[in-house]
């Protein structure tokens, strides 16, 4: 791409950093919007319930290789406490209602014991 017209680099604006020493992917938090690590973020996506309702939920994705669209959150209570507050998880997914996210809220305590 040249350095002129509409889409070259301005130095003014400048863009969000990325990790120091980016040793591999880097991802966007939804809750706080701080990019980061893939490997130090947790990643989030909709999983079909076995029971009769089958109306999806949101699980972790210890992994990182379930199919599906991800969110990517920061595993702390501050950063799911604001993508609940943006509403951002439910975007980030594209799924048309509210999340619970309560089983994502019960994995972070456990984790934080």
């Amino acid at each position: 791409m040249s350095g002129t017209g509409p889409r070259a680099q301005d130095s003014t604006c400048p863009r969000t950093p990325s990790p120091a020493g980016s040793a591999g992917p880097v991802r966007t938090c939804v809750g706080c919007r701080e990019r980061d690590l893939r490997s130090v973020l947790l990643r989030l996506v909709l999983a079909q319930v076995a029971t009769g309702a089958g109306e999806p939920r949101v699980v972790v994705d210890e992994r990182k290789a379930m199919p599906g669209r991800g969110a990517w959150v920061h595993p702390t209570l501050a950063c799911l406490d604001l993508a609940v507050r943006r509403r951002a998880v439910p975007r980030a997914l594209r799924a048309a209602a509210p999340l619970d996210l309560t089983a994502v809220r019960d994995y972070l305590e456990r984790a934080d014991r």
